[in-house]
């Protein structure tokens, strides 16, 4: 890495993200921030400390006193590693609940654009490039078609066991587009100087190279 780069990708769910984000972050020996797993830290604080998410003084307080990074696939909050620690569905329900908290976003955002400002980083979500790093060298906006995806994350639940079908995981994904879109906070879109890139039919290997190669274009690889 000669140069600080910041890579946004963004798209909807199912579209593969975190995975080519992690495959991208490893060839290029920058850090991959899985934005998920920051609400996931606050959620582990919050049940830690015993505070009330609806008490927003208190809240407040614990936020003011919050730092979370990531090194070498860890994620670091004040200072401790908590990998396994927010991969519990306790974890899980606490943290989708701060994650519709605006004080929460607020400050998470904060934390994502101070990490890149600081170093080399990629990071994915639904409006990375649109919000969080306006500014970043390079953005993608990920998408495929929404049998696609389904069919992704079909193939994914199966695999961990889970009993569904993929009529109920297409439904899913159709309302989540939805949701995605039309929320009012930082809606789902694509950043205007976004590339495209329609994954449907392409391979996780197709898709790295293809971001690879962009970024070699310009000699930061």
């Amino acid at each position: 890495m000669e140069n600080r780069i910041r890579v946004a990708i963004d798209g909807p769910s199912g579209a593969g993200k975190s995975t080519i984000a992690k495959a991208v972050a490893k060839k290029l020996g920058i850090d991959y921030i899985d934005t998920g797993a920051m609400y996931r830290a606050v959620g582990y604080k919050v049940l830690k400390q015993g505070v009330d998410p609806g008490d927003a003084q208190a809240l407040k307080t614990l936020l003011d006193e919050t730092e979370i990074d990531f090194s070498k696939g860890n994620i670091i909050l004040d200072g401790n590693v908590i990998n396994d620690k927010i991969r519990t569905p306790e974890i899980s329900k606490k943290a989708s609940e701060c994650s519709a908290l605006a004080q929460v976003r607020e400050k998470l955002v904060q934390l994502q654009r101070g990490m890149g400002q600081s170093k080399s980083v990629i990071m994915d979500g639904r409006d990375i490039g649109s919000n969080v790093l306006t500014d970043a060298e390079y953005k993608f906006f990920m998408t495929a078609s929404p049998e696609e995806r389904a069919r992704r994350r079909f193939d994914e639940l199966k695999e961990k066991g889970q009993q569904v079908t993929y009529e109920q995981v297409l439904e899913d994904i159709l309302q989540r587009d939805h949701n995605d879109m039309t929320r009012e906070l930082n809606p789902l879109r694509k950043a205007e100087d976004a590339r495209e890139l329609d994954t449907t039919g392409m391979s996780i290997e197709e898709v790295t190279d293809y971001i690879l190669k962009e970024i070699e274009k310009n000699g930061n690889c």
